[in-house]
Order: C-alpha cells, then structure tokens, then sequence
C-alpha cells in the first residue's frame, strides 16, 4: 500500500462521527445555517408558478445554493484573505435572495408576510457570515 493510501485509510480509521469531519468547512456552524437558508427558499420558490420554473425561482434557488457553496469553496483555501473574500461573494448572494424576495412579492408568488421571513432568514445569516468574516482579519 502506497503512503497516500495508507495516510488516508489510517485517518478514516482514526475519525469518530461526532469529533471528526472529512472538510474544515463541516465543522463551520455559518455552512450549517447556509445549507438551512437554502432548503428554506427552495421550499418556498417551489410554490411559484411553472412558468417561473426558470426565471425568478431558478434565479432565487441558485442564490440561496450559493452561499453555503461559497463557505465550503473558501474553507480550502489557502489564505484566511481568500476566504474572507469568498464570504464576502456569499453575502452577496444572499442580498440577492432578499432582492428577489421582493420581486417575488410584486408579482403577486409570495405574501408580504413570507417576503419578511426571507428577508430575516437573510439577515440573519449575512450577519453570521459577516461576523465569522471579521474575526478572520
């Protein structure tokens, strides 16, 4: 057996599942709640027309993925600067999703009422990510 094989094998073998995670980006509880942002819009994009199939709920979907793919992308980089700057892209993804939330509301697919929520549910996590953001510099 080869060491790189043998490496992995041996750190597999010495990994718990409640101590260890495969990705740095795992343990982070900002990737946690991305991924919970994510199921949220994508719930609620689910109940817009078919015929926003593949704009405005695509748009928002894709958005809302974002960030928690911005957090994994910059936890493997090799600088805290870059991924600073990848968190900073995902903050941008979510004021995207709160944009969109409104349009979403002027066309009459969500109520004011779950435009708010999105909107909380995105402020809520930029601040996180902001946070963790800082405490990195």
């Amino acid at each position: 057996m080869a060491y790189r094989e043998w490496h992995i094998a041996y750190r597999n073998s010495q990994r718990t599942e409640a101590s260890e995670v495969a990705f740095r980006f795992e343990g982070l509880e900002i990737w946690k709640k991305a991924r919970e942002f994510s199921s949220n819009v994508n719930r609620v994009t689910a109940t817009f027309p078919s015929s926003e199939r593949y704009a405005l709920a695509d748009q928002m979907n894709r958005a809302s993925n974002a960030p928690a793919l911005l957090i994994a992308e910059g936890s493997g980089l090799d600088t805290n600067a870059l991924f600073a700057h990848r968190l900073g892209l995902a903050i941008g993804e979510i004021s995207e999703v709160a944009a969109a939330s409104f349009l979403a509301m002027d066309r009459g697919y969500i109520s004011e009422e779950k435009k708010n929520e999105i909107y909380e549910w995105a402020d809520e996590l930029a601040r996180k990510i902001n946070a963790f953001r800082n405490a990195l510099r």
